[in-house]
């Protein structure tokens, strides 16, 4: 089905969660750019059960990495807007 919950809500059940696997490609390559192409020291921690996800900077960011960071919020955004909040919802906070 799915972390995101898309798969369910289409072919019952049998159409596998595009949403979930575009979030997951997303991040992912995001965080492998950051790491290899703009040399970033970061602390990854994940679940796959749970579709978990956290990522730590060891650093302050650098202008490319940061431009990153902003490209893949853009993505999650739109993908927000096309799929709908009740699946994807795009959030942030202080820290």
């Amino acid at each position: 089905m799915g972390h995101a919950g898309y798969g369910k809500k289409h072919l019952f059940y049998k159409e596998p969660d595009i949403l979930c696997a575009a979030i997951s490609v997303t991040v992912i390559n995001t965080i492998n750019s950051l790491e290899n192409l703009a040399h970033e020291e970061l602390s990854v921690t994940q679940n796959e059960e749970n579709g978990f996800i956290k990522c730590d900077f060891n650093s302050y960011l650098q202008d490319k990495s940061i431009f990153l960071m902003d490209s893949m919020v853009l993505c999650l955004e739109n993908l927000s807007k096309e799929y709908g909040e009740q699946y994807l919802q795009v959030k942030f906070e202080e820290v």
